[in-house]
């Protein structure tokens, strides 16, 4: 084995490095394929609300799974025969300016790793049971490149910024690991990420095939600006603000989160999913504690198994994008959703809400809202422990207290329908319209956010963002 060591440098660079290049790189085609085939079911354009029968499954725009992970994402073993072996020293910053393979490992405190090349190099960093403690700047800042992958050995590596971050010029570098570009996380160890901010931010697509991640912070756990990508590994976040975060601020069309399999547990202050434009969850043990669950324009669940505890809405399907309509859809899967007391919603939509397959079971004051239409094509729907085949809005905007389906004074009795008289079927568990909930007030209810799951003072979300992963 050739075996290259960089003590104390200030900068790596590297002529010819061929061999992780273009051949390695290439589309894993076929790898995972989306289950959103065909579209018969547009918002705006649907049968009646609560209407059943079959339906298609929705395409999802702009998600193409075919091309999403390359072979090099996920290959979680590198080959290290021409690796450059880097060891971090106290305040010492180590400049990659070429592409290769890097080694890291050390114990040091302010020092970062900058990669800085060419617009077309690959870079990849191996974390060798590396620990870096920084102050006020990353520990991992990339500058530039095509793409960089973080891979974990075996062992165990802890990253941590504990101050406030300082900035680049005009680029503020917000959490411990930052980057301007493509990024991937994958590995067979675990990475420890403790931040004072974000822990992991890309303004590009961020993806994660492999490894362990756990994440302790006071911003987002995983950020990305374009997308956020999961292919498998374990992923546990724990006391964030928020837990996966797509958006762009300047461009509502970008801001996806797909999930394809692997294990993450979320415990997070505001949400712990949220994206701008589309979350697509294929397959996936996800278990999660927050405000809300999962947050985005468009939410299609086709597989895995989902638990959320959440004391606003489970899941929410709001006017996050204008370039999207809202909807919820479930064609497979296990989804339970366990909701705190006061205004919150098990399915939230501020469009409309299919239900093709699979298992959701809601237990809370109010199981489904929505403001379009319900299409009920197969499945389970349970209800505070009872079994349904309706959609039972909650609110004026569903089938609830106005009478039948529809929106008050559509299929109310205001146009001469049958109302709350008709409610003894297929309504959730313990339902009695003699006994009907006063209407909220949120000073007067008690309700209260989860211990510890405040955000914190003058926090607000970015906005926006969303386009298929490069490789």
């Amino acid at each position: 084995m050739k075996r290259k060591t960089v003590p104390a440098i200030i900068a790596v660079s590297v002529i010819t490095l061929a061999a992780c290049s273009t051949s390695s790189d290439a589309n894993n085609s076929g790898l995972l394929n989306t289950k959103a085939d065909s579209v018969s079911f547009e918002s705006g354009s649907s049968p009646q609300n609560n209407s059943s029968g079959s339906v298609s499954v929705t395409m999802i725009e702009g998600i193409d799974t075919d091309d999403m992970f390359s072979e090099r994402d996920l290959d979680q073993s590198p080959d290290l025969s021409d690796a450059t072996y880097i060891t971090v020293e106290n305040g010492q910053d180590f400049i990659i300016d070429h592409e290769g393979i890097y080694v890291l490992s050390g114990n040091a405190t302010d020092a970062t790793v900058i990669v800085d090349a060419g617009d077309e190099d690959k870079v990849q960093l191996v974390l060798d049971d590396l620990i870096i403690t920084n102050s006020d700047s990353p520990a991992i800042y990339v500058k530039n490149s095509d793409k960089v992958f973080v891979t974990t050995d075996s062992g165990e590596s802890t990253l941590k910024v504990l101050g406030d971050f300082s900035s680049d010029e005009d680029t503020g570098l917000d959490a411990v690991i930052f980057s301007k570009d493509d990024l991937v996380l994958n590995g067979t160890g675990t990475l420890n990420i403790i931040s004072s901010d974000n822990g992991v931010s890309c303004k590009d697509t961020l993806k994660f095939t492999g490894g362990t991640v756990n994440i302790d912070c006071e911003g987002s756990a995983l950020e990305s600006n374009d997308a956020i990508e999961i292919a498998d590994g374990t992923i546990n976040i724990t006391g964030c603000n928020e837990g996966l975060h797509a958006d762009d601020n300047d461009d509502d069309t970008k801001g996806y989160i797909y999930i394809g399999g692997g294990n993450i547990t979320i415990n997070a202050a505001d949400d712990a999913v949220h994206a701008i434009t589309n979350i697509v969850i294929d397959d996936a043990e996800i278990n999660i504690k927050a405000a809300e669950g999962i947050e985005a324009t468009v939410i299609q669940i086709n597989g895995g198994n989902i638990t959320i505890d959440a004391s606003d809405d489970g899941i929410n399907a709001a006017r996050k994008s204008s370039s999207y309509s809202p909807l919820f859809e479930l064609n497979g899967g296990y989804v339970k959703i366990t909701m705190g007391q006061g205004d919150t919603d098990g399915v939230d939509s501020n469009g409309d809400i299919i239900i093709n397959g699979g298992t959701i079971d809601i237990t809370g004051q109010s199981t489904f809202d929505y403001d379009g239409t319900a299409k009920f094509g197969g499945g389970t729907i349970i209800e505070n422990g009872k079994e349904t085949n309706n959609i039972t809005g909650q609110s004026f905007g569903a089938q609830g207290g106005m009478g039948g389906q529809g929106r008050m004074g559509e299929n109310g009795p205001m146009n001469g329908q049958r109302g709350p008289a008709e409610f003894d079927q297929d309504m959730p568990g313990d339902f009695d319209p003699d006994n009907m909930p006063e209407v909220f007030d949120q000073e007067q209810s008690g309700f209260e956010r989860p211990d510890n799951t405040q955000r914190p003072d003058g926090m607000e979300r970015p906005g926006g963002m969303g386009r298929p992963g490069e490789n």
